[in-house]
């Protein structure tokens, strides 16, 4: 019962969203093309923090370096959209191994520290190398290169199904990956990491792999998000594009896998509805999460599982 009402849950959260394509007016069609690029990276951070208890502050560099491998690959190296989308996320994948190693030697505040040293120097060598990476001002991918197999990916309708695709198979896997043993085990370590190496576990190497698994779910949001709406800047690798999916988790619920696209929903029209009445609009999204860090600290995603909806994955 409990495999058939969260299948059920993913499988209609999918539906949902191809249904909104075909009732929303276009502005709402665009910002949720964007949602569901911004929930993919959410997704990925949720597996780290939210699932294995590892809280990175640096999470941005491999956002980034997914946009900026699709980006630079396209325009100098020539690649069409799939292999220069293949590129982004291997770069970012590779990034999160080397950042693995030396990162997860150290716990707690420490690990945050370092994974935000290393956002930071590589915001620096993006800026560095702006002869090639425009630094803060950032390029524009032409839109006769985002075109795939015939198909323009800068059409709202091919955008749309674009970012869904990507969307359903990053939030599929997720969901099949934390029921597996692997994810029952990065659980465990989450929950009492002593007892997990007492009980056998490799934690280091599951470590590992949480963090690479989650910079590749980073990465592909990073290189959609250069493909699907054409701008790669260096301000997406800054440090508040590191706290953004930590908002996005918390808010929608760490350690459940509808949580993130929850949060991403929440906090962008939050700040798209604010922003329209004051310039203060960061203000108004920090006491929506004041307020629910006081009376919902599991996130809406996690409350609703404590409350009413206990079999909530």
């Amino acid at each position: 019962m409990m495999v058939s009402k969260t299948t059920a849950l993913h499988v209609g959260t999918l539906f949902v969203l191809v249904a909104l394509f075909f009732v929303l007016p276009a502005y709402h069609v665009g910002a949720f093309a964007r949602i569901m690029v911004l929930a993919i990276y959410a997704i990925g951070f949720n597996l780290l923090f939210g699932y294995t208890g590892l809280l990175s502050l640096g999470h941005a560099m491999f956002f980034a370096a997914g946009m900026y491998g699709f980006g630079l690959s396209m325009n100098f190296g020539g690649l069409t959209v799939l292999p220069a989308f293949a590129v982004g996320v291997f770069a970012a994948g590779l990034l999160a191994l080397g950042v693995s190693f030396l990162a997860l030697r150290t716990i707690g505040v420490a690990f945050m520290i370092v994974t935000l040293m290393f956002a930071q120097t590589f915001y620096l060598v993006i800026l560095y190398f702006g002869e090639y990476t425009r630094g803060d001002e950032g390029f524009i991918i032409q839109q006769a290169q985002r075109n795939l197999a015939g198909i323009d990916l800068t059409s709202e309708t091919a955008r749309y199904f674009a970012a869904f695709t990507l969307f359903a198979i990053c939030f599929l896997a997720m969901a099949r990956l934390v029921q597996s043993p692997f994810g029952k085990r990065l659980v465990a370590i989450r929950e009492n990491e002593e007892r997990a190496r007492m009980l056998g576990y490799d934690v280091g190497r599951l470590k590992l792999a949480a963090l690479v698994v989650s910079g590749l779910f980073s990465g592909v949001a990073g290189a959609a998000y250069a493909m699907l709406f054409g701008y790669v800047g260096a301000s997406f690798a800054a440090v508040h594009y590191s706290i953004f999916p930590l908002l996005w988790v918390l808010l929608g619920g760490a350690g459940t896998t509808i949580g993130p696209l929850i949060g991403v929903i929440f906090m962008f029209y939050l700040i798209d509805i604010s922003s329209s009445y004051t310039n203060a609009y960061m203000l108004v999204a920090g006491v929506a999460l004041v307020l629910l860090t006081l009376f919902a600290p599991q996130g809406i995603a996690g409350t609703m599982r404590k409350r009413a909806v206990s079999w909530l994955p």
